[in-house]
């Protein structure tokens, strides 16, 4: 049953992928309600499955592998990305973020791992991981924001009349929305660090420090990126280098240990 939700929420996806697309391409007007109803049913079916994957049957305790969190975190950005079509054209990122939605949901759903938590147990650690989740999926629609602006300032720079592209936002607006989202990221990150040290004793323990630090550090440049721009007007190329690094950091944070114990090493 699984496996069959996760292939209708991929195919949802991918309809959604493929009403976008052409309109890019051929510079034609998209179907923003047709697309949006789409998305909409392959978030539902995507929370679905999420919920028996996390919640096994005859498992207390909740299901938090890697496939699975990175799932729960393509469900969020898809799910955000997907109120913004309704008043911003996204319509060059949407392809993107449902393509790994799509991806997520198939892998979580047919190379299943295990790693069960307790939240009933322990409600300060469920608050830590809730914004961890947030604050990484908002930093990572931050990342995807400094690569569109960077490719529209490409084009433009190269005189190739994207702009003229009813499908694609203007490059202002996208920057002004960047700013705001890394900045609503960074305030996520630091109370997902600030939580970590009040809930988890063991944060700086042995195999789990580095998360710690590479958190931390990845705060640092979300920090001096937002400073840079509102100190010193940073922009282009080097607002983008930043988001990059920062949206990496947390990646290997998040993910790293994790994929080589239970990807590679299982």
């Amino acid at each position: 049953m699984d496996s069959l939700i996760a292939i209708v929420a991929a195919i949802l996806y991918a309809l959604s992928i493929g009403m976008i697309v052409p309109g890019l391409a051929h510079q034609t007007g998209i179907r923003t309600k047709t697309v949006f109803i789409s998305a909409l049913l392959a978030l539902f079916f995507h929370a679905w499955i999420l919920h028996d994957l996390i919640h096994t049957e005859g498992v207390t305790g909740q299901n938090l592998s890697i496939l699975n969190v990175a799932s729960v975190i393509s469900f969020i950005i898809s799910l955000v990305m997907s109120i913004a079509m309704l008043k911003t054209r996204l319509w060059f990122l949407l392809p993107v973020v449902y393509s790994f939605s799509a991806l997520n949901i198939l892998a979580s759903a047919f190379l299943p791992g295990t790693m069960v938590m307790h939240f009933e147990n322990n409600p300060g650690l469920l608050i830590h991981i809730s914004l961890a989740l947030f604050s990484y999926a908002t930093l990572t629609i931050g990342a995807l924001y400094a690569l569109q602006l960077a490719w529209l300032d490409y084009k433009l720079k190269t005189k190739k009349a994207m702009a003229i592209n009813p499908n694609l936002p203007p490059l202002m607006k996208i920057e002004r929305q960047l700013f705001r989202i890394i900045l609503i990221g960074t305030g996520l990150l630091t109370l997902t660090l600030v939580s970590g040290f009040i809930f988890l004793e063991d944060m700086f323990a042995q195999g789990k420090a580095h998360k710690a630090i590479l958190s931390m550090v990845a705060w640092v440049v979300y920090s001096v990126l937002l400073w840079g721009h509102y100190q010193k007007g940073w922009r282009g190329r080097k607002v983008t280098w930043y988001a990059m690094a920062g949206a990496c950091l947390l990646t290997l944070a998040y993910f790293g240990s994790r994929f080589v114990s239970e990807i590679i090493l299982s």
